[in-house]
């Protein structure tokens, strides 16, 4: 008995020692309602449920209102605004060149990565993901597929969410079928490529779902129009429906490749729920003709409020064997602290001066630690190009504590009232000063590094003119789906 337990104890050492692979599946306009295990009324998510028991569940995990930001935060592993991100567009969603991004850190210890789907930090060519570390890339362009701006932020020309035009590794390639199901067939045949090779890898797949249109496959969809939802609820929640047949997907051939001992996977999304085509709360009827409320869990805010309802996502972290399952983290933790937990996870070397995030680690681990006295700084930012930032900087802007959020001059108990009902900066006026003064002293660390304000407009949609100078090559291969 004592040899086998011997062996189970020094079994379980080498698999600690061994550099984990990382999957990290980010949606786009999720939020934090549309989960089954979150009490969601309508939507049914049996993959993402069953992720949820088997992982920690950081319970307030914290990001930024709309989504280039939280991309550029959970690549430096610091705020946005410091990334020179602004805006969703008008090239002010551009991270700086100077920053030392997530794959470029993991490569310090060995890992490759992999991209596949949104990117949206920069459309010209030395912002692309190819240049910045990542391996494999398979993803659309601008903030969603078919979108362009008057701007280097576009996607392909008339590109659409079934067979949509894809750049893969520095070329357009013609795929067949929804958009969701390719990002993950192409992240899953390039695990299973990765999974035979010595070094670990970093799997980064970011549906650009269920942002809106709300297009879903018509069997996803059915679904909510029987029940009487409006068609672009309906579709909302089709493509999240969809993306939780694509975790199941996912899950089951990691299994197939014993892959899930060494190996965590990680659910989020970028921001807070959007409205999901619901007018004034209301996103259909019942057959007796009641009105259906949205559901929001709750919470204050939708996408691109600074209230928590804007920022507040789901977070489960699966690590077989090594971090508990179905257990609950209620530490305020943002998506600034995920590059320090990959780096220390992963023995990479962190830049220097860069890195504003803790790493979650000691948390996943099991260690107790009571909440630490650090701020998380939000600012909606979108103003019109050529303002001056400094004009804005008492404008959505919300400080996050361990207890309180300052939302503008409104105080709000996360603690005793987390769905923000009452102002509570009257009784606490200590607080409300102390707050500011931090977010004060956090805006003029960050003005100096906003680094997109006067860039000129670009006169050329980089992926229109590659497009164009690939048709004119030869055309658009079609892409071969890898076998699973």
């Amino acid at each position: 008995m004592t040899r086998i337990l011997l062996f189970l104890a020094l079994a379980s050492s080498a698999l600690v020692a061994k550099k984990p692979n990382i999957i990290l599946v980010i949606t786009d306009d999720q939020g934090y309602g549309p989960v089954g295990k979150h009490g969601h009324p309508w939507i049914k998510t049996p993959n993402l449920d069953k992720h949820y028991e088997k992982s920690t569940r950081f319970t307030r995990f914290l990001v930024s209102p709309t989504c280039s930001p939280t991309r550029a935060a959970i690549m430096t592993g610091r705020h946005p605004m410091k990334n020179g991100i602004t805006h969703t567009i008008l090239e002010r969603e551009r991270m700086t060149l100077k920053a030392t991004i997530l794959p470029q850190v993991l490569k310090t210890a060995g890992y490759t990565s992999g991209i596949f789907g949104k990117w949206h930090l920069g459309d010209e060519k030395d912002y692309q993901p190819d240049q910045r570390g990542f391996d494999e890339v398979f993803i659309h362009g601008a903030g969603g597929i078919g979108q362009a701006y008057n701007c280097s932020c576009a996607d392909a020309p008339k590109n659409k969410y079934f067979d949509p035009v894809i750049r893969h590794n520095g070329s357009f390639v013609k795929t067949k079928g929804y958009c969701t199901d390719l990002f993950f067939t192409a992240a899953m045949g390039w695990i299973k490529e990765a999974k035979d090779k010595d070094a670990p890898f970093f799997a980064y797949i970011t549906t650009n779902a269920p942002h809106g249109p709300f297009i879903a496959p018509p069997t996803n969809t059915k679904r909510f129009t029987d029940l009487g939802f409006q068609a672009k609820t309906a579709g909302f929640y089709g493509m999240i429906e969809n993306i939780d047949e694509n975790m199941g997907r996912l899950q089951a051939k990691l299994d197939e490749w014993k892959l899930m001992d060494n190996t965590i996977l990680i659910f989020m999304s970028d921001n807070g729920m959007t409205g999901g085509g619901s007018g004034k709360g209301v996103v259909g009827k019942a057959s007796n003709g009641t009105p259906m409320k949205m559901f929001n869990a709750d919470q204050k805010g939708l996408k691109g409020s600074a209230d928590e309802g804007g920022v507040r996502v789901p977070f489960f972290i699966r690590w077989d064997g090594i971090f508990r399952a179905s257990h609950d983290i209620k530490n305020v933790s943002a998506h600034i602290d995920l590059l320090p937990t990959f780096a220390q996870i992963a023995g990479a070397k962190l830049p220097k001066n860069q890195v504003e995030g803790r790493s979650l680690l000691p948390l996943l681990k099991g260690q107790k630690i009571l909440q630490q006295s650090r701020y998380l700084f939000t600012n909606k930012a979108r103003w019109k190009t050529g303002a001056e930032p400094n004009d804005h900087q008492w404008k959505n802007f919300a400080v996050r504590g361990p207890r309180f959020r300052l939302v503008d001059n409104a105080l709000y108990d996360m603690i005793a009232d987390p769905g923000q009902t009452t102002d509570v900066a009257a009784k606490h006026p200590e607080k409300v000063k102390e707050m500011r003064t931090a977010y004060d002293a956090f805006w003029k660390s960050a003005r100096p590094l906003m680094v997109n304000e006067d860039a000129p407009m670009s006169p050329t949609r980089p992926y229109h003119v590659w497009y164009d100078e690939q048709i004119k090559a030869g055309g658009i291969p079609d892409w071969t789906p890898p076998k699973l």
